[in-house]
């Protein structure tokens, strides 16, 4: 990929503006990833602008009532577009929830003209690819590792029957990623641990009872702690073919109730192999664009199992940024740019995925060595440290200079200790 000075955009690009959906570490992480590479400043777009993408040199707030709703997000884009009438705009979701409303609004509105990108699938093959249990058809299709799953449909009552042919503890968590933020019950989690045949029962009448009437996905659980998640971003062209991928082994994840499952320290690395399953999924679907793919390794076969794609650039997408290939140019150069090239030879392109160890976080590193407790995680940690290679979105110095931000990300990188302290127990359990 070509190299992009921050405040030199290419030669031969258009005059953009990148405009990302969502208020989060995700979206600023994003935003920072257009400010390195082009020295852009990004529209944000959100209902509850977190402190984030507030007090940022890098960013602009436009509030939205409800980004996750296309009648909300309609005119709001469509304002913004109205202020900018020489510019392309190229827009970006920086959760599931919000590409979902990006998608019909090109697809089924007139709101997005010709100068927006919108670089994401139909709405068919999202549902395709996202919907966690049209995921896993696809993998046991394709012969892609993934875990023993068992797919509950809430449409229906909960039987007191029903078979879930796993050792427990099982994981459940919702099919429907949109459907499950519109529901409230109390101990709700963005993923279950489930102790028990009776507990699940109980779960599962809850969250019908709450409204949700989607599919819960049940799932063997894979031993280990977050050092066995893995984490794999790769790029597709407008054929299917991957062109980039993006390796890493999460270290820590966060365990607040609201954010349990997001990575939160990852190391970078490189592994072919699960880059060629990914290759398999997406070449099946006609994915185009990004794809995150969330895995853990399972310590009782050897092997790396795939539970689901994300159709975006995930939360945590600053590692691949920190690995050394910004992740907005691959977006850019293709929309923007005249395209990927390719090979003189007319052989498959090459898939660049090489990165050294970089870590990647947003806690404090003392938890990150505080929670690395498998020697070869530990080594990898400690290498990565010596070499002084740690990157976090939220620090971008010489550019962010807001004290008031400085201050807040202060006061996060404490509060981040308490709630390990308050959430974070690792299972002793192999």
């Amino acid at each position: 990929m070509p190299d992009h000075a921050a405040g030199a955009p290419a030669a031969d690009l258009p005059t953009f503006v990148p405009v990302i959906v969502g208020g989060d570490i995700g979206a600023y992480s994003l935003a920072r990833a257009f400010h390195e590479a082009y020295g852009l400043t990004s529209v944000i777009v959100s209902r509850l602008a977190g402190w984030h993408v507030t007090d940022s040199a890098i960013t602009t707030n436009v509030h939205c009532d409800d980004p996750f709703d296309p009648a909300a997000l309609g005119p709001v884009l469509a304002r913004i577009a109205a202020e900018r009438p020489e510019e392309r705009l190229v827009l970006l979701g920086s959760a599931d929830a919000t590409v979902k409303p990006i998608i019909r609004l090109r697809d089924e509105g007139d709101v997005l003209d010709d100068r927006w990108v919108v670089p994401y699938v139909d709405l068919e093959t999202f549902r395709a690819g996202t919907e966690k249990q049209n995921f896993t058809r696809l993998c046991e299709r394709l012969g892609v590792d993934h875990p023993a799953t068992r797919i509950v449909d809430l449409a229906q009552e909960v039987d007191d029957a029903m078979d879930i042919p796993f050792t427990y503890p099982v994981i459940a968590k919702p099919a429907e990623v949109s459907e499950w933020k519109r529901v409230s019950f109390p101990g709700k989690q963005k993923v279950h641990t489930v102790e028990s045949r009776d507990e699940l029962l109980a779960l599962l009448r809850t969250i019908r009872g709450a409204g949700y009437r989607e599919s819960i996905i049940v799932q063997d659980r894979i031993p280990g702690d977050d050092q066995g998640m893995r984490i794999l971003t790769v790029y597709c062209d407008a054929r299917s073919r991957v062109r980039f991928g993006s390796w890493g082994r999460t270290l820590l994840e966060e365990h607040s109730p609201g954010a349990i499952g997001n990575p939160a320290a990852i190391i970078t690395g490189v592994d072919p192999e699960m880059v060629e399953q990914a290759q398999r999924i997406c070449a099946e679907l006609g994915w185009t664009g990004y794809a995150n793919f969330d895995l853990k390794f399972d310590p009782r076969d050897g092997r790396t199992k795939f539970f689901e794609l994300n159709p975006r650039l995930g939360r945590s997408n600053y590692y691949v940024t920190a690995g050394g290939h910004n992740p907005v140019t691959w977006y850019v150069d293709e929309h923007l740019g005249g395209g990927l090239p390719e090979p003189e030879d007319g052989q498959a392109p090459r898939i660049v995925q090489d990165q050294p160890e970089v870590l990647y976080t947003v806690v404090p590193v003392a938890l990150v060595r505080r929670y690395t407790t498998l020697p070869d995680a530990r080594a990898q940690l400690k290498r990565v440290l010596k070499a002084r290679r740690v990157a976090n979105p939220l620090v971008y110095r010489g550019v962010e200079k807001s004290p008031r931000r400085w201050k807040n990300i202060a006061l996060a990188m404490a509060n981040y200790v308490v709630k390990f302290q308050r959430h974070y127990r690792p299972d002793p359990r192999p």
